[in-house]
C-alpha cells in the first residue's frame, strides 16, 4: 500500500490515465530511447499486478482487497505524492524567518531545438548560468552571499518545449565576510532587467564553449557548422531574456505549500486528461496569454505521446538543486548561523517512524483503516509476487 491510496481517498480518482493513452496508441510513432522506454514501461505497470503487491484483510470484519506496488518513477503522475510530502517535511528544518521570493529564468525559444537534442548539456548550462547570475548580481548589488533552491521545468501548459527554472530565494543573506545577516527589501529583491542580461550572456557563452561536445543529428544538422551555430547564438542574443519575479510570499508556510506544488510536478497530471478516443487525446490547460483561462486542447494521440516523452529527463539528472549558503556542505551550519544572527529559534520538525505516520499527521488519513467497517485495520495476509512478464514499449502484452 502506498501514498497513491491516500490520493484516491482525498480526490476523486481520474477517469483516464496516461497509461490508458499509452495502451491506446501503440505502437509509438518512433523508436523510443532507453530512458523513454523505461518511463513508458513504468507508467504502464504502475499499481498493477505486474509489479506485485499484497492481499489485505480487515482484522475485524474480514473485508479483503489488493494493494499493488507503485513504479516510483519520477515521471509517473501516480507516484509523486509521498515523495512530495517527504521532501517538503525535510525543507521545514531549513526555513528562515524572512521573506521569500520566486524568480523564474527562461531560455529563449530559439534554442529549444538544440537543447532538446542535447538535454543533459543544455539543462546543466541552464542551472550553471542561472545560479551564477543570482549569486553574482546579489553580491554586486546587495553585497551579500545569497542562497536558493532551484527546480527545473521543461514544459508549457500544452506540453511544448519550454525550458525554465523556478528559484525560491530567501530575502537576504550573509555579508561577504560571513559575520552579519543582511536583510533584503521585503518587496524587491534584484533588478530583473539586469538578471536577464547577465543570464543571457552567461548561457550563450557556456553554450558556445560546449560546441564540440554537442550532437547534431539530422533534425538539427543545419547547425553543425560553426558559422550557422554562431548565427543561432547571435539571433538569441538579440532577444530580451525576460526574468520574472513574483511578489514575495506571505510567510514560510506559504513557501512550503508552493514548493510542494512545484518540486514534484510532472508535464501533465492524470486529472487534466479529459477524453481519449480512437485517434485523439483531449486535455485541459491554462492559457497564459488569455488571463490563465482554462481551455481544452485536442491532439492526435501520437503527437500527445511525443510531447509528453520529450520531457523525459536524462537518467540520474538532478532537477531540484540548492545553491549558495543553502547548497554547500555547510548548509546545516549556515542555517544555524543565520538563525543566530536573526535571533530566531530553530524550527521544530516532527520525525515520523514511517510513511504511514507521516501521511496520517499531514493528510489526516489512516491508510490502514478498513474502508468497509471503519473500525478494523487492514493487515497483510499474502504477498503477491511481481509478474515475470512486463509491458514493453512497442510490444502488445494484452
Amino acid at each position: 500500500m502506498d501514498s497513491s491510496v491516500v490520493q484516491d481517498t482525498l480526490v476523486a480518482r481520474p477517469r483516464l490515465e496516461l497509461a490508458d493513452i499509452f495502451r491506446q496508441f501503440k505502437p509509438w510513432i518512433k523508436p523510443l530511447s532507453l530512458s523513454e522506454a523505461k518511463v513508458v514501461s513504468a507508467i504502464l505497470n504502475c499499481r498493477t499486478s505486474v509489479l506485485g503487491g499484497h492481499k489485505l484483510a480487515c482484522d475485524a470484519c474480514g473485508h479483503e482487497e489488493y494493494s499493488y506496488n507503485s513504479c516510483r518513477n519520477r515521471h509517473c503522475p501516480k507516484c509523486q505524492f509521498l515523495a512530495q510530502l517527504k521532501w517538503v517535511e525535510a525543507r521545514k528544518a531549513e526555513l528562515l524567518p524572512v521573506g521569500y521570493f520566486h524568480v523564474v529564468f527562461t531560455v529563449a525559444h530559439e534554442l529549444n531545438r538544440l537543447i532538446w537534442v542535447n538535454k543533459k548539456i543544455g539543462f546543466e548550462i541552464l542551472f550553471k548560468a542561472m545560479s551564477e547570475t543570482l549569486k553574482e548580481v546579489a553580491e554586486r548589488r546587495l553585497e551579500l552571499q545569497i542562497g536558493f533552491t532551484a527546480v527545473l521545468h521543461t514544459w508549457s501548459q500544452t506540453l511544448l518545449e519550454h525550458a525554465h527554472i523556478h528559484a525560491i530565494v530567501p530575502g537576504g543573506g550573509f555579508s561577504l565576510d560571513g559575520k552579519r545577516w543582511i536583510q533584503a527589501s521585503q518587496s524587491y529583491l534584484l533588478p530583473c532587467k539586469v538578471l536577464g542580461q547577465v543570464f543571457r550572456a552567461k548561457f550563450l557563452d557556456y553554450l558556445e564553449q560546449a560546441f564540440t561536445r554537442l550532437s547534431f543529428p539530422e533534425e538539427i544538422a543545419d547547425l553543425a557548422s560553426r558559422k550557422r551555430f554562431k548565427g543561432l547564438l547571435i539571433e538569441a542574443a538579440k532577444k530580451d531574456w525576460v526574468i520574472y519575479a513574483k511578489k514575495p510570499f506571505a510567510g514560510p508556510e506559504q513557501v512550503l505549500e508552493y514548493l510542494g506544488n512545484y518540486t514534484h510536478r510532472i508535464a501533465i497530471s492524470n486529472y487534466r486528461i479529459e477524453a481519449v478516443d480512437e485517434t485523439h487525446v483531449t486535455f485541459r490547460y491554462k492559457d497564459r496569454t488569455d488571463d490563465n483561462k482554462s481551455k481544452l486542447m485536442r491532439l492526435p494521440g501520437q503527437e500527445f505521446i511525443r510531447r509528453f516523452l520529450s520531457h523525459v529527463l536524462p537518467d540520474k539528472f538532478v532537477r531540484i538543486r540548492h545553491f549558495g549558503f543553502l547548497g554547500s556542505r555547510q548548509k546545516k551550519k549556515n542555517i544555524e548561523t543565520a538563525r543566530r544572527l536573526l535571533n530566531a529559534r530553530a524550527v521544530e520538525v516532527i520525525k515520523d517512524n514511517d510513511y504511514k505516520q507521516l501521511l496520517k499527521r499531514i493528510v489526516g488519513v489512516d491508510i490502514d483503516a478498513c474502508p468497509s467497517c471503519q473500525t478494523g485495520k487492514l493487515i497483510k495476509v499474502q504477498i503477491i509476487p511481481a509478474h515475470p512478464v512486463l509491458h514493453r514499449p512497442g510490444r502488445d502484452t494484452s
